[in-house]
């Protein structure tokens, strides 16, 4: 974990936004490969929000396929 990452805050992030559903969390990851700011992430720091990123792809990679996503 690099220097001003908080994981508590990642891990509170990775875990409401997956409450949110497979096709809202793929939506999500769309998004946030492109750039475009969410206010679900917004509290974080950039490199907090690569971290929410690389965690949910790795979370949907398991899952998507289960969801129809």
């Amino acid at each position: 974990m690099g220097n001003g990452m908080n994981q508590r805050k990642i891990d509170q992030c990775v875990e409401a936004l997956c409450g949110l559903g497979c096709r809202t969390v793929s939506s999500l990851i769309q998004r946030m490969e492109r750039g475009e700011p969410l206010a679900e992430t917004a509290h974080l720091e950039p490199e907090e929000r690569q971290a929410v990123l690389a965690e949910l792809k790795s979370i949907m990679a398991v899952y998507g396929a289960r969801c129809g996503v």
